[in-house]
């Protein structure tokens, strides 16, 4: 995946904000140069990169072999436009906690496969990251998502 992930920033550069994995989907926040929103060919990319690495043992229907697709994808991805920095926050936190959510992990900086570890690493945010729904994931004093890239 992370192959994938690098060989798609090569050819279409955007810095991942947040991302999480989990058994079987997985969120990202990304920022994108400006000018360029084409979310679709990066993640083409991403898709058709990761699947080429993977022996194709998933069963597929006949109509995916048509169109030479892999099982492993659904077809579409959810795209939203962020619109002000609640907003980035509050889908930054949505990434993160969703670990919690699907009751992998009690809090979300139990979960190995998310950016909430680099961001604690870092100092950006603390480690004890909250694990109540109603409160989800509460930043400690960092730069606003917005700025820099790392």
């Amino acid at each position: 995946m992370r192959a994938a992930f690098r060989d798609a920033q090569c050819a279409r550069p955007f810095h991942v904000v947040a991302i999480v994995v989990l058994p079987e989907h997985l969120h990202c926040l990304w920022r994108l140069p400006e000018g360029d929103a084409d979310n679709a060919d990066r993640w083409a990319r991403i898709k058709s990169g990761f699947s080429r690495r993977l022996p194709k043992t998933e069963r597929r229907s006949d109509v995916r072999i048509a169109k030479r697709e892999r099982g492993i994808w659904q077809r579409r991805f959810w795209k939203h436009m962020i619109m002000d920095e609640t907003d980035l926050q509050n889908h930054f936190d949505y990434i993160h906690f969703n670990p919690v959510k699907h009751g992998y992990v009690a809090r979300a900086v139990g979960w190995p496969y998310s950016s909430l570890r680099r961001y604690i690493d870092s100092g950006e945010l603390a480690e004890d990251r909250a694990c109540d729904p109603d409160v989800g994931i509460r930043r400690a004093g960092a730069r606003p998502m917005g700025g820099g890239d790392s």
